[in-house]
């Protein structure tokens, strides 16, 4: 199974794990030794859509092999279905997200009549859609029985598929359709499978996770679900990703700020700052809602972690509305910051505007951006020296002179690590650890005496 894109994709290549283990399906990791190879691929930026091809035309080769089934499913298939049936032979089966409803029918009908494949899978779900309507999601059942991929400590809990926010840049809306809220009491009855495993961390996922349970109970319901979430015997951390500033509310604030089981940690993409360059975004917020809903979460919470994601280059982001976005940067400070450049996505609203920007000049901002948050984070790592932190022990040092653990403020293969010189830390266990240096995006630290 060879998964690319968001945790989000990667609940899905989970889930489909554990329908090939309920079904006596035996799970291998050297392409060698598979009969089915299994590509679940991101389409969202270009990038992703080259590493996914070149993915699917190297294990192809495998079929000259002991490969019998090439299986290729995810977003790219959603997004450019008719172009890969028709460029892809190799492939036996095309799963677009809107089948996964009928996933394992489709595997059973691909084993058990094989000679009328081709022509059965490029008759599959022909008729493109026209509009931007509500895809199927996992059943409860099927989430419960995921295979859990990323250790011992942790699991993302997607609440919600889809987006309805509608950026002019993104092709979320058009891939995965119109934002979808998992039923609470599922999502509660996974956690608690889930946690009785021997999960001690959950990570709260969707395209916007603010949105939870406004189509489903009229408002949102986070900060509902959250505090259900804390009550749930055997959960030690609990953090939700990727919160639209204008969803965040005064009780989701609240709730993060009173229960203990939460990290004090919002992360919150608001893209850019500049007013003209938010609308063209066709962003629900301004910067002076930003800079407001950042004043007071930083007075309610003085010790929050706060993390962002901007896009330059945006088209018609001039030189001054970059300035403007560099100057709010510099001035806000936070805690960790991603920068992407503009990616000009076919059949979005941005990718035929005018005013599109020169790749160097998106790369000289993306790098003006870049030092300058070094030069923050720099300080902001100097700062916590001296600071006791709660750590979750998850590995080894290559040179085996360190254990590896994670604060609260870090998210697992976002943020960085801390390096802890010891001999008897047991691993999966949380400690108490003192600060006492830093390198780049990581720290170093000793056990609390």
């Amino acid at each position: 199974m060879y998964h690319f894109g968001c945790s989000k994709n990667l609940i899905d290549t989970e889930v489909t794990i554990g329908k090939f283990k309920e079904h006596r399906f035996k799970i291998v990791n050297n392409p060698n030794e598979a009969e089915i190879i299994v590509i679940n691929t991101c389409g969202f930026i270009e990038s992703a859509k080259e590493e996914a091809i070149n993915t699917i035309l190297e294990m192809a080769e495998y079929k000259n092999k002991r490969c019998k089934f090439l299986i290729v499913m995810g977003c790219l298939v959603q997004r450019y279905y008719d172009d890969l049936a028709k460029a892809l032979p190799e492939v036996d089966l095309f799963l677009k997200i809107e089948d996964y409803d009928k996933m394992w029918e489709k595997i059973e009908e691909l084993f058990t009549k094989k000679s009328q494949t081709r022509k059965k899978i490029n008759s599959l779900s022909k008729n493109k859609t026209k509009h931007i309507s509500k895809l199927p999601m996992f059943e409860e059942r099927e989430y419960i029985q995921r295979t859990i991929s990323t250790g011992e400590n942790y699991a993302y809990l997607k609440i919600g598929e889809g987006c309805s926010n509608m950026c002019t840049y993104c092709a979320i809306p058009y891939i995965r359709g119109l934002f979808v809220s998992r039923p609470m009491e599922d999502i509660l009855e996974e956690a608690r499978t889930i946690a009785k495993q021997g999960i001690k961390e959950f990570i709260i996922i969707a395209q916007d996770t603010t949105k939870y349970g406004v189509d489903l109970y009229g408002e949102s319901k986070l900060a509902e679900l959250l505090q259900k979430l804390c009550k749930i015997e055997g959960i030690h951390w609990i953090r939700f990703l990727y919160s639209y500033p204008e969803g965040i509310t005064d009780e989701l604030i609240q709730v993060v700020k009173n229960e203990e089981k939460i990290a004090k940690y919002f992360d919150i993409p608001i893209q850019h700052i500049s007013n003209e360059v938010l609308k063209k975004m066709n962003r629900k917020t301004s910067k002076e809602k930003i800079e407001k809903l950042i004043s007071k979460i930083r007075k309610e919470i003085p010790d929050v972690t706060l993390r962002t994601s901007l896009i330059v280059g945006f088209p018609g982001e001039t030189k001054e509305y970059f300035e403007e976005l560099y100057d709010f940067v510099e001035k806000t400070k936070f805690d960790k910051l991603g920068v992407f450049e503009y990616s000009k996505e076919e059949g979005t609203p941005a990718a035929t505007m005018s005013n599109q920007i020169h790749h160097m000049t998106k790369k000289s901002r993306f790098n003006r951006i870049m030092k300058l948050q070094q030069d923050i984070s720099r300080e902001k790592m100097k700062n916590k020296i001296g600071t006791e932190q709660e750590v979750i022990i998850e590995g080894k040092s290559f040179d085996k002179k360190y254990y590896i653990g994670r604060t609260k403020s870090d998210v697992p293969d976002i943020d960085g690590v801390i390096y802890i010189k010891d001999k008897t830390l047991q691993m999966n266990s949380f400690v108490k650890c003192m600060v006492t240096d830093y390198k780049d995006y990581d720290l170093v630290g000793i056990l609390k005496k």
